[in-house]
């Protein structure tokens, strides 16, 4: 199957990582569901796209709710065909100290991150050990190192990334690879809305993250669209298990 006619799933990829991930690999050549919370969130990235020639669908759903997630799938498959890429980038902040974190903080975060990736990759993997071939890139983070206010954020990601070594191992078999993107310092809406919790103007949230960075500046949504491109392709196709931090610098 060439990557023309080849089918993605990106959720909450109405913004930020996931909206720049969906118009990547549109560009690519790959017909795109963009998938968000509320359908109408995703119009503009799905305008995006067609305007630019590519093919693309807006779907709502919460990624938590498993009804909601199949219906998804089904619909999909439905309307632009079988799915064959999956990036799981829907996320959620929900930060606050340890001792001050509620349940439903914690809960909110590990239903989004977690049990969503479990619920997409789940409805999605039967279209993909059906073709015989799929891409699975879960997004992940530097926070799965360990950050002050993150408890629920850097369990979440750290789980994500013991769960993609674990799909690489079962679904490698059946021509299918996964791999976790760990995103560092990416301006986005989530950047900001850190900035705004610790009381930082974002400009010089963003200049005191940079001069940490190695590469001496913060990162965009497109760093990491690239690297989702290159897992999503044909040439990754020896790649599998694998966290690869896109943080302008070597992480542990």
């Amino acid at each position: 199957m060439s990557e023309q006619s080849r089918v993605a799933i990106v959720t909450g990829a109405a913004r930020g990582i996931g909206a720049a991930t969906a118009l990547r690999l549109a560009a690519d050549g790959l017909a795109v569901a963009v998938v968000d919370l509320e359908e109408s969130a995703a119009a503009s990235t799905v305008e995006a796209i067609v305007a630019a020639g590519g093919r693309a669908i807006a779907v709502g759903a919460d990624v938590a709710d498993r009804v909601q997630v199949e219906a998804a799938v089904e619909r999909i498959a439905a309307e632009l065909g079988a799915p064959g890429v999956l990036v799981n980038n829907a996320g959620v902040l929900r930060d606050n100290l340890l001792f001050k974190m509620s349940d439903a903080d914690w809960d909110t975060v590990l239903g989004v991150h977690l049990r969503g990736a479990f619920l997409f990759t789940q409805a999605a993997q039967k279209h993909m050990v059906g073709q015989r071939w799929g891409r699975i890139v879960n997004l992940s983070s530097t926070s799965a190192l360990g950050n002050r206010g993150q408890a629920n954020y850097a369990a979440a990601k750290a789980g994500l990334q013991g769960f993609t070594k674990t799909l690489a191992i079962e679904l490698g078999p059946f021509g299918i690879t996964a791999n976790a993107v760990a995103p560092g310092f990416i301006v986005t809406d989530m950047t900001a809305a850190t900035a705004a919790r610790i009381g930082v103007e974002f400009e010089e949230f963003q200049r005191l993250g940079a001069a940490e960075i190695p590469v001496r500046r913060v990162g965009r949504p497109e760093d990491v669209a690239h690297t989702i491109s290159y897992l999503a392709s044909e040439g990754a196709s020896f790649v599998s298990g694998q966290v690869i931090y896109v943080a302008g610098g070597p992480r542990d």
